[in-house]
């Protein structure tokens, strides 16, 4: 694959989804909840009981001096309204260590736990979500994170300590052409006598127009994509532009460009070829700080929900004792549990490192970025005229700040970030199905020849013949199983029941569409979705029984209600549904058959692309790149 004059390469569909899968990680060397849950395998015991999370003094003395400062200090409304995270924000975080959270104490940084991290991240969030996704991009996904994984002594010992001390990092893999599909990719590494010659443009770079250290993915001639540790201030690169969105309004989010940069040898990571394998690698557990965030968002919204639903009184009644409002405060309540109880188990089990925590990862980050947004929907709702008002403006009516606008907006991108919502449920059902591939793989591949076919039919014939009579009968049919969990013990029934509905349903679905399935995209949407549902009931039901709280068993099994409500639709709709349907009216709208319906409206008329391209070569824009002030 070569590029030219600045586009991407073009690649057939069957090559692309062969760089993905060459990706992935495709051994399973540790238990999974989330895989055995597909597979129609309720495994509670690897999930509870509730793991125990080490006594920390460290960094719960951090998390409380970093309390204080978000309270006193942290100014989320100046940050929105400045469009900028201050200097003095990026000093005093770095004096608090909040640069090193993730970072190994050996190399300066704090070494906290997934756990801790999340809860600072949530904190921090709650405050300012710019704020949050800055560290959050530094380190759950920029350099300190790879380096932990695939770096060399070396490379630990020269950039970790930078990063701990305040110095930030962003990773740069999107392209103006390329975002999904990586064996597209355009940027390339020229070998070179001592290094690699960096050429080509990235888009969307979060952190990117403060960042000194940056992870850069780029295409090596014969050997792959490649992860290169790259400095920040090396001859050739430009930051060409600041982007602005919707939300995150202070985020440092940068068009990066690379003219003739070198690279040193010594700064690939892993090694040549390995850069998507790294990447995917790392997000297993950097996934964990995009919904760190939303449960940030759920407890704020359940906050104003509760204190201005209290005092808000409308037909006689306070607003909250509606049953129209009642049952959005019960949803922001429920969810904000469900969601803090994915996050939290997720975080321990990958602490203990005893479970391979991949496809969980990807299910509480799909949930909580779509609930999450939900509960800022219905936080507006609540609000009324007042939920769309700006925070200043409220303030400057003598009312009190609720920025429910603000994290509407804040929330909107999460459903993107670190994959979108249909690349997730793309990727969490090819792990989903990955049982059944593995052993009917040649028989669904149609470029498979007739031997082939016939040695994975048989293949295939043994496996079944074990899984699917599991299938067929399960605890979750036991009135007594699963006792010790109180009134949450007919939840769990449900979800190992609906556990091995869901893989009787994939099953098949495998028999009917066979290779077809992957382009089947609503069904397997709606399979990952169950998954999601039913994790998060299970997550929900061991927490509550573990504290023993009443009203943390009346938050769980108010979840679980609502959620098997949920779980029931989407079964539903696994078959009857409008998907063939869907797809026939959408080709004709791509051909222009509904043209008509666009008319009496004005469409400003540009000649600008939808993409726009780059041109490989020096930079013809001003840089724009932020370097912050020392302390002083």
């Amino acid at each position: 694959m070569t590029t030219t004059h600045g586009k991407s390469a073009d690649v057939s569909e069957r090559q692309a989804r062969e760089v993905a899968e060459a990706a992935r990680e495709s051994e399973w060397r540790k238990p999974s909840f989330g895989k055995e849950l597909f597979l129609g395998r309720f495994r509670l015991d690897l999930i509870d009981p509730w793991p125990a999370a080490p006594r920390d003094p460290d960094a719960e003395e951090f998390l409380a001096r970093l309390r204080t400062y978000v309270e006193e200090g942290l100014d989320g409304e100046q940050i929105e309204r400045d469009a900028r995270i201050p200097d003095e924000a990026f000093r005093e975080l770095a004096r608090l260590g909040a640069f090193g959270m993730k970072i190994d104490k050996e190399y300066g940084g704090l070494g906290l736990s997934n756990l801790h991290y999340c809860k600072a991240l949530t904190l921090i969030g709650s405050v300012s979500a710019s704020t949050a996704a800055l560290l959050s991009a530094h380190q759950s996904i920029g350099v300190p994170q790879p380096l932990k994984l695939f770096g060399s002594a070396v490379q630990k010992q020269s950039f970790l300590p930078r990063l701990a001390g305040g110095e930030v990092s962003a990773f740069l893999l999107t392209e103006p052409d390329v975002g999904s599909d990586p064996a597209r990719l355009g940027t390339t590494a020229e070998p070179v006598e001592g290094g690699f010659r960096l050429n080509g443009v990235k888009l969307w770079a979060t952190n990117g127009t403060v960042a000194t250290l940056l992870v850069v993915m780029a295409r090596v001639p014969e050997k792959g994509i490649t992860a290169f540790v790259v400095e920040g201030d090396s001859p050739g690169i430009t930051v060409e532009r600041r982007n602005a969105f919707l939300g995150l309004r202070g985020l440092e989010n940068s068009v990066t460009r690379f003219h003739d940069v070198f690279v040193p040898a010594g700064n690939v990571i892993g090694g040549l070829g390995k850069g998507l394998r790294i990447a995917l690698t790392t997000l297993n557990t950097g996934r964990l700080s995009l919904p760190a965030m939303c449960v940030g968002t759920g407890k704020r919204s359940l906050a104003i929900a509760r204190e201005w639903s209290a005092e808000r009184v409308q037909w006689g009644r306070a607003v909250g004792t509606h049953e129209a409002v009642a049952k959005k405060i019960a949803f922001i309540a429920a969810t904000t549990y469900a969601m803090e109880s994915m996050l939290d188990l997720c975080c321990l089990i990958a602490d203990d490192a005893s479970n391979d925590i991949r496809i969980e990862a990807a299910l509480v980050k799909l949930f909580a970025s779509e609930m999450g947004w939900r509960i800022a929907d219905e936080l507006v709702q609540i609000r009324g005229g007042r939920g769309y008002e700006t925070g200043e403006s409220l303030r400057a009516r003598g009312e009190r700040v609720a920025e429910a606008e603000r994290m509407l907006r804040d929330m909107r991108i999460n459903r993107i970030f670190e994959g979108s919502t249909e690349i997730m449920h793309l990727l969490i059902a090819r792990e989903a199905v990955d049982a059944h591939l593995a052993v009917a793989g040649e028989l669904i591949d149609p470029e498979a020849g007739l031997r082939r076919k016939a040695r994975a039919g048989a293949r295939a014939g043994r496996f079944y013949a074990r899984w699917l009579p599991t299938l067929a009968v399960g605890k979750g049919q036991n009135p007594a199983e699963y006792g010790e969990f109180g009134p949450l013990a007919t939840h769990l029934r449900y979800v190992e029941r609906a556990s091995r509905k869901l893989a009787r349903a994939t099953f098949w679905a495998m028999s009917r569409w066979q290779g077809k399935l992957e382009r089947k995209q609503g069904f397997l949407g709606r399979v990952v979705d169950i998954g999601a549902e039913l994790f998060a009931m299970s997550a929900a039901c061991v927490r509550a029984n573990a504290s023993r709280r009443p009203a943390e068993r009346e938050l769980a099994d108010l979840f679980c209600r609502q959620a098997r409500l949920r779980a029931e639709e989407l079964f539903v709709a696994l078959w009857d549904n409008t998907d063939t349907l869907d797809v026939t009216a959408a080709k004709r709208a791509l051909d222009g058959r509904y043209a008509f319906l666009e008319e009496g409206v004005v469409n400003p008329v540009g000649d600008a692309a939808w993409v726009a391209a780059w041109q490989p070569g020096p930079a013809t824009a001003r840089d724009v790149r932020r370097r912050i002030s020392p302390d002083r």
